[in-house]
């Protein structure tokens, strides 16, 4: 059975970000029976607002061998090496993406590998893009770790606006390339 228009477009916004977006149709129906057109404009530009914010689309994946994809939106503000001692215990190349609030904040595994660890750290809200950041914020490691043996850290960093990590995942667990893995979002 073909699933309805309305399921179709539902089914494309993370799941957390439901109730943001029915707080906005409860405004524009208050709004419209209480004749206060400014309420139903909050409604529709709240509700807009989030159903964006929350979108999830669906991402044509690149196949082949040893292909990584990026697992955020957002724009590339750091490429280096740094001496990780947490998880990896080695030097690592780290690759930081800023997402500001009109990038999709649904997060993806970048390989195909199996969640070997996770590690919640609580921490600060400063701006994300910040250096120091990385040590600073809260933030969720995720250890992936492919067939090979190959070991892929993603570290999920709450910023100013999106405070709260949701991780969809849990150790053990396989994930294919591409593979949602979590979501950043607003909350504490």
């Amino acid at each position: 059975m073909m699933p309805s228009s309305f399921a179709k477009v539902w089914g494309c916004i993370a799941a957390p970000g439901h109730r943001f977006i029915l707080a906005g149709v409860v405004l524009i129906l208050l709004g419209v029976m209480g004749g206060w057109p400014w309420i139903t404009g909050l409604g529709v530009v709240s509700g807009g607002f989030f159903a964006y914010f929350f979108r999830d689309p669906e991402r044509d994946i690149p196949l082949g061998p040893g292909v990584i994809v990026s697992p955020a939106d957002g724009l590339v503000i750091r490429v280096d090496e740094v001496q990780e001692n947490e998880f990896l215990k080695t030097s690592a190349r780290r690759v930081a993406i800023f997402m500001n609030v009109f990038d999709v904040h649904v997060n993806r595994s970048p390989v195909a590998a199996v969640v070997k660890e996770m590690r919640h750290r609580p921490g600060e809200y400063k701006v994300a893009s910040r250096a120091d950041a990385a040590s600073r914020n809260e933030q969720q490691a995720l250890m992936l770790e492919n067939e090979a043996g190959r070991r892929v850290l993603v570290v999920q960093i709450a910023g100013l606006l999106a405070r709260r990590i949701i991780p969809w995942v849990k150790p053990g667990q396989p994930l294919a390339r591409g593979e949602r893995l979590g979501l950043i979002c607003f909350g504490s």
